[in-house]
């Protein structure tokens, strides 16, 4: 049975699904340009606020994702199978949290955003999450699937890109950097950051596993 015919058997409860994730996936490409935003601002008061907002956004994605587990357990007809509706919603949540963590952690421990690995990896974050958001976005009808695989080919390269900007940063943290504090804080915030684009690899893992199924 192909996918449009699956589709027609749905009520019209299911569809609270691909609201839901169009929400959550809304609020990833926010906390992506939040984070971008934070990691430019100079003033650190500034930079307090934008804090605020990304924990503003992570609160609401709980909600929407204990949503989304609500909704799994009230409807027995889902759009996919209900595995790959939890992993989803929890590998699209991990983005947020991490994301928000990151800049937290930044904040917490007093360091400089300005330096460029951590700029890079900011970027990198940004445009993970804005291709997440198009490949969820593609979901609720699956009629546009190279859009969705061009988006999971630039997820995975930006994974890539990440891991080698990481590599680098802690090589040059290593050799340029004699406090031994800083190494430690610095080094716990680029493992955040490479893990936020590792979480954006598991959102299209997930995803990839949905259209080899139904598309």
């Amino acid at each position: 049975m192909g996918l449009n015919s699956i589709l027609k058997i749905f009520t019209p409860t299911s569809t609270v699904f691909f609201e839901l994730f169009e929400k959550i996936a809304t609020n990833v490409e926010k906390s992506g340009e939040l984070f971008r935003k934070f990691v430019s601002e100079p003033d650190n008061d500034k930079r307090g606020a934008i804090v605020q907002a990304l924990t503003d956004v992570e609160h609401h994605n709980d909600e929407l994702t204990h949503s989304v587990f609500t909704e799994l357990s009230r409807n027995f007809i889902t759009p996919f199978d209900r595995e790959d509706v939890h992993y989803l919603a929890t590998a699209l949540d991990d983005v947020v949290d991490f994301t928000y963590s990151a800049a937290k952690k930044i904040n917490l421990y007093r360091i400089n955003p300005n330096e460029t690995g951590i700029q890079k990896m900011a970027e990198l974050i940004e445009q993970g999450a804005k291709q997440v958001k198009t490949a969820v976005y593609e979901l609720r009808d699956m009629k546009k699937i190279r859009n969705i695989t061009e988006a999971l080919v630039k997820i995975n390269s930006i994974e890539n890109q990440a891991d080698d900007v990481f590599d680098m940063s802690i090589e040059k943290l290593f050799n340029n950097e004699p406090d031994a504090k800083e190494v430690i804080k610095k080094r716990d915030i680029y493992q955040v950051l490479e893990t936020i684009t590792d979480k954006c690899e598991d959102v299209g893992n997930v995803i990839e596993s949905i259209i080899i199924k139904y598309a």
